[in-house]
C-alpha cells in the first residue's frame, strides 16, 4: 500500500482551506483518510500553517510519499530538513542544534523581508504625500490667481461704474 502526504480540501467554493492528511494513494482526494497531521489555509495572508511536526516526520520515515505542495509545506516547517538530517545519520542533538540554527537564520530573514516591504511602503506613501502637496499648493496657487483676475476686473469695473455715475450725475 502506497501512502502519501497530501492537502484535503474543504470550506465552500472560491474560499478553500486544506487539512494535511496521510492517506493511501488510492482513495480519492476528499475521500478515506488514515490520519490528518495539520491545516493550510491560503486565504489568510500571510497564509496561516499548522503541522504535527512530530507527526509528519514519523510518516516520512514510514515511507509516506508527499505531494509537491505538501513537500513545499514541510520544507517551509524544516520537516523535510529534519528528515534529510537523519537519513544522513546524525544524532537527535545534532539534528535539533541544525534545526534551532536554521530556524533563527529563517526568522531573521522572514523578518528582513517584512522589514524591507514595510520601508518601501513607507516611501511610496511619503512619494505620495510629497506629490499630492505639490499639487494641492499648484490647484491652491491657480484657485488664488483666479480670484485676484477676479478682484481686479470687479475693483476695476466698480471704479469704471463710479466714475460714470460720477459723471451722469454732473451731467445732469
Amino acid at each position: 500500500m502506497a501512502v502519501k502526504i497530501r492537502l484535503r480540501r474543504q470550506g465552500r467554493k472560491k474560499r478553500a482551506y486544506y487539512h494535511i492528511v496521510v492517506a493511501d494513494s488510492r482513495s480519492p482526494r476528499d475521500g478515506k483518510f488514515i490520519e490528518q497531521i495539520g491545516s493550510y489555509n491560503p486565504t489568510t495572508v500571510p497564509a496561516t500553517i499548522d503541522l504535527d511536526d512530530a507527526r509528519a516526520l514519523y510518516w516520512l520515515k514510514q515511507g509516506a510519499i508527499p505531494t509537491d505542495t505538501v513537500r513545499r509545506i514541510l520544507s517551509y516547517k524544516g520537516v523535510m530538513l529534519r528528515m534529510h538530517l537523519h537519513r544522513w545519520g546524525k544524532s537527535e542533538a545534532e539534528i535539533e542544534a541544525e534545526y534551532q540554527k536554521w530556524i533563527t537564520a529563517k526568522q531573521a530573514k522572514i523578518q528582513a523581508q517584512i522589514d524591507s516591504v514595510k520601508a518601501k511602503k513607507e516611501e511610496k506613501k511619503s512619494v505620495r504625500l510629497t506629490q499630492e502637496k505639490a499639487q494641492r499648493t499648484e490647484k491652491d496657487a491657480k484657485v488664488q490667481a483666479k480670484y485676484q483676475v477676479k478682484e481686479e476686473t470687479t475693483s476695476s469695473e466698480n471704479t469704471e461704474n463710479t466714475s460714470e455715475n460720477t459723471e451722469n450725475t454732473t451731467t445732469e
